[in-house]
């Protein structure tokens, strides 16, 4: 008899509240995992930028881009998490720690801490805390995701609700700074902006101004990039049954234009240290045009840093709707243009 060696992927009846997950498969990241990535979404952040600019800065030579690694550790979860997801819907205590270079080769593993099925009993909400190492078994990315599942049996039993605390941000004090990174250095000529963290203030809103189109072909190859097989990114035989008829287009394909796109009033921010939580609030498909703006929420000085404090900042992305007028969160829930809310912390030079 025939034995089916494919994989089908997890349903929410198939997890456990401490089930341990190891991923495959390990990629080794290259200069063209960053080419490409610049190709796809033009980030223009000198320290990512440049070799010889985050020499200047103390490093070894630029790092690839925060949300290029993110993606890769990420990547790595989803055929045993979100194959069969409807949509990845959040995220929480997530810190960047140790940067990447091209060579270094990540892997990924992660821990079932919360389940929740829904009141339709077609899917429900899976909890995971994933984190990624390179070769040397250092911590790059540490984050808290959840996705909704589709169920296999709709009549299959589920265990009880197991809802995980989660912090409301990640304090100031537990922000990593690359070791090595000395911003006293920094020198502003190389991003085209005078304006550093002292420069910065509490509810200020910046208008990122320009805006991004989607195309078919982009986001399906940036997912691919980051080896993400979820099969709503690509399978427009299996999205002819959803209710939208397109294949969605990645979340963290918006949180890359977004980060982008606030490269124009966010200069200096070179350096993403965490992200304290993040929605995506509506779906956004190909021929969507991305626009974005930012407040700054806090500042915080890094303990025993003079060289470089930490901004605070909250990053909408909006489709079809340039952000002059800040569309954002409303007391009945978030305009109805806003795809991305997302709260994290930056490292930025100071005076």
């Amino acid at each position: 008899m025939a034995v089916n060696k494919t994989n089908p992927g997890n349903y929410f009846e198939d997890f456990e509240v401490g089930q341990f997950l190891r991923h495959a498969t390990p990629r080794t990241v290259t200069l063209g995992d960053a080419a490409l990535y610049t190709a796809l979404f033009g980030p223009r952040f000198a320290l990512t930028s440049s070799d010889e600019f985050a020499r200047s800065l103390g490093l070894p030579g630029a790092p690839m881009d925060d949300l290029l690694a993110f993606h890769i550790v990420f990547g790595k979860t989803v055929p045993d998490i979100s194959l069969n997801a409807v949509a990845n819907l959040g995220y929480a205590d997530c810190r960047f720690i140790t940067p990447v270079h091209a060579g270094d080769t990540l892997s990924t593993t992660s821990e079932v801490i919360g389940l929740r099925e829904l009141s339709n009993g077609k899917s429900g909400i899976v909890y995971v805390r994933s984190t990624g190492v390179n070769q040397r078994h250092e911590v790059v990315i540490d984050y808290v995701r959840w996705v909704m599942v589709r169920k296999r049996d709709e009549a299959a039993p589920t265990p009880a609700a197991t809802i995980p605390e989660l912090p409301e941000f990640v304090t100031a004090s537990d922000l990593a700074v690359p070791a090595g990174l000395d911003f006293s250095k920094y020198n502003c000529e190389h991003s085209g902006s005078p304006h550093l963290w002292d420069d910065y203030h509490a509810g200020e809103k910046i208008d990122h101004v320009d805006g991004m189109t989607i195309e078919e072909a982009e986001h399906m190859m940036a997912t691919r990039l980051y080896q993400n097989t979820a099969k709503v990114h690509f399978n427009q035989y299996m999205q002819n049954n959803d209710k939208a008829q397109r294949r969605l287009v990645y979340g963290g394909h918006v949180i890359s234009l977004a980060r982008a796109l606030s490269f124009n009033g966010l200069a200096n921010g070179v350096k993403i240290a965490a992200i304290n939580a993040g929605r995506h609030v509506a779906p956004c498909y190909a021929g969507h045009t991305v626009f974005a703006w930012s407040e700054i929420l806090a500042k915080a000085e890094i303990p025993g840093r003079k060289d470089v404090g930490a901004l605070r900042v909250r990053l909408f992305a909006t489709k079809d709707h340039p952000c002059a007028d800040f569309p954002g969160a409303t007391a009945d829930g978030h305009h109805p243009a806003v795809i991305l809310d997302l709260d994290y912390w930056l490292l930025m030079g100071r005076r």
